[in-house]
């Protein structure tokens, strides 16, 4: 029996698997596939992040205290986060170990089919070692790419973020965008339940990371998306805004 629910609850099923032809993917019909990550100006100005290798303090770290520890925060101390923390952060929740070819790469979340169809931006209010701005992560070169640096930053996160002033007080906030057709390129119409469930992985990689560093996140799914893709410079089609997560200190 049909309810007005029906429609919604199909997408968290896979029943739609069984009514594509795989062999008239774009990917089984030759098309090149999209890039590994959303390409960047080469004239863009561009920040160095610190590596694995040269952090210090993070690999003393309890998992099993992390884990039960974990919740979500939405206070958090007026104390900045440094860049070698952010460089920490953004390496557990999209580094890249490993490039296998041109398009595929493997990285510190999972991802169906390896695709990895996010973006990671950065609402960044006080970090040291960075201007406050807006900010684009480039996990194959891992650095940032500045996008804005405007004094109103906040102010518009909050209004885009429905008043969730908390967002706009976060040292740091982590808005993730997603490209689709690059799930979309494998799966067809398959491809955007995963790409949520994409979503979820890299966000628990930081509630755990943040945890690590006695920082604080929150998974936040309720926003604006016109406000908050305009906020992005992206264009609501073929890139929007699908999740965000403060993080600061607690």
């Amino acid at each position: 029996m049909g309810t007005k629910w029906e429609q919604y609850r199909y997408f968290l099923k896979d029943t739609v698997r069984r009514t594509i032809d795989f062999s008239m993917t774009d990917q089984n019909a030759g098309v090149a596939p999209p890039p590994l990550e959303k390409p960047a100006p080469a004239e863009g100005e561009r920040i160095g992040l610190l590596r694995k290798g040269t952090w210090k303090g993070f690999s003393d770290i309890d998992l099993v205290s992390v884990i039960e520890g974990r919740r979500s925060h939405r206070r958090f101390t007026a104390e900045p986060l440094t860049l070698e923390e952010l460089s920490f952060l953004l390496w557990a929740t999209q580094g890249i170990r490993q490039a296998a070819s041109e398009s595929t790469a493997f990285r510190n979340v999972p991802s169906a089919g390896c695709r990895h169809a996010l973006e990671t931006y950065l609402c960044v209010l006080n970090v040291t070692g960075l201007e406050p701005g807006l900010y684009r992560f480039l996990p194959v070169e891992h650095q940032l790419l500045t996008i804005s640096r405007e004094e109103n930053l906040s102010e518009r996160l909050a209004v885009a973020a429905l008043g969730q002033v908390f967002l706009a007080k976060a040292p740091v906030t982590f808005v993730w965008t997603t490209i689709p057709y690059r799930m979309e390129w494998r799966y067809d119409i398959a491809a955007h339940k995963v790409i949520a469930l994409d979503a979820g992985h890299v966000c628990q990689n930081l509630y755990l990371a943040s945890a690590a560093i006695g920082c604080g996140t929150c998974a936040v799914a309720a926003y604006h998306q016109e406000l908050m893709d305009e906020l992005l410079g992206v264009d609501g089609d073929d890139e929007f805004t699908l999740y965000l997560a403060p993080v600061g200190r607690v």
